[in-house]
């Protein structure tokens, strides 16, 4: 009687900024109880990628940190938070690595290509951020529209004397624009149905029956910068929206027109919202995502009186972090037994030999 072969070990490599200086998750359980207790899962931390006490230098880079080809050496799978998965990522090949799973629902800081050229499916976790996100956008209609933090800063200051000069308004009724009518996108017109607003969208690729069943008109970019009373950014960052409003699109919003921007801050010339804002020439803006993360501190947007600025953080509430732990834990131990994942991004190098041949070492 021959004896069964072993199973290999499948071992998954995360990136060092899950976790804080104490060397502990910064996060929660982020999947690794369901990863820990499962027989033949290795699991450990890129260190140098782990924030020290001694090293106040890391916030200001910590967005621009990079998977390195050493790191992808001996891992077969590989759960990134921040870092970028460039081309150079694998250099020195990838024989061993089967999947990346990026824990949350943007990928433009992986090469797709470069995966898929290395027989590496890329999956991620696309629907757990579609509701965080979108009620980060409706927070921040409400909050421009009411005026909240000018109206909490002259109660900070004692100044009741100011409260006729910080009078809000409603967005009932208002004319709502959204760029990119994507998951998050149609989780923002359920959110705001209550509020009775006019809905415009610009999303090349949506499907029109469906944008008239939710009472979405599906328009040009320019109606809807024309119309809008808010303009929502919902889409993802790809070649043909990086820079999509420049100084022409912005000048097209209204004076009283507040543009809010939950998706990636490169969608938006930066600097030309910047002039936009500083010159009154639209009202306000609240932004999640800039196109230098982290936003410096000297940035001319922090001076502005006209925006809300948050650090790329509002959508990761606790609920969101449980399920893509969650997500990426169930797909990295689907790679484990020789299954392929959910949400594959990069769907072609699933008939790719070398990466069928990668899985079947898995095969139980």
């Amino acid at each position: 009687m021959v004896a069964e072969l072993p199973m290999p070990q499948f071992r998954i490599a995360i990136t060092g900024d899950f976790l804080n200086q104490a060397g502990q998750s910064a996060y929660g359980d982020v999947g690794l109880s369901m990863l820990r207790t499962e027989p033949g899962i290795k699991v450990h931390f890129l260190q140098d990628q782990i924030p020290r006490s001694d090293d106040p230098s890391y916030w200001k880079s910590f967005y621009s940190m990079q998977v390195k080809p050493e790191h992808i050496a001996g891992v077969d799978g590989l759960i990134v938070l921040r870092p970028w998965v460039q081309r150079s990522t694998f250099a020195r090949g990838a024989e061993d690595l089967v999947v990346i799973g990026r824990s949350g629902a943007g990928y433009d800081k992986i090469d797709v290509d470069a995966c898929t050229d290395n027989e590496v499916a890329l999956f991620n976790a696309p629907a757990v951020l579609d509701h965080s996100t979108a009620s980060t956008a409706l927070l921040f209609m409400l909050a421009l529209a009411k005026r909240l933090p000018e109206q909490e800063r002259i109660t900070r200051q004692g100044r009741w004397d100011r409260q006729d000069q910080v009078i809000g308004s409603e967005i009932q009724g208002c004319t709502l624009g959204i760029i990119g009518l994507g998951w998050s996108g149609r989780e923002l017109v359920r959110l705001a149905a209550p509020f009775a607003m006019r809905i415009l969208a610009y999303s090349p690729h949506a499907d029109s029956e469906q944008a008239a069943s939710l009472g979405v008109r599906l328009t040009s970019l320019d109606e809807v910068l024309r119309e809008a009373d808010f303009v929502s950014i919902h889409c993802r960052l790809t070649g043909e929206t990086r820079n999509l409003l420049g100084a022409r699109e912005l000048a097209l919003l209204k004076r009283t027109a507040y543009l809010i921007n939950v998706a990636r801050g490169p969608i938006v010339d930066q600097a030309a919202l910047v002039a936009a804002l500083r010159g009154r020439r639209i009202a306000g803006a609240g932004l999640d995502v800039f196109t230098v993360e982290p936003l410096p501190a000297n940035d001319p947007l922090v001076e502005l009186d006209n925006v809300i600025l948050t650090p790329h953080w509002s959508a990761s509430t606790t609920d969101v972090w449980q399920a893509t732990g969650k997500a990426m834990a169930e797909g990295m131990l689907r790679a484990a037994r020789g299954w392929v994942p959910d949400n594959i991004v990069n769907q072609e190098v699933l008939s790719r030999p070398g990466f069928q041949a990668k899985l079947a070492r898995f095969a139980r």
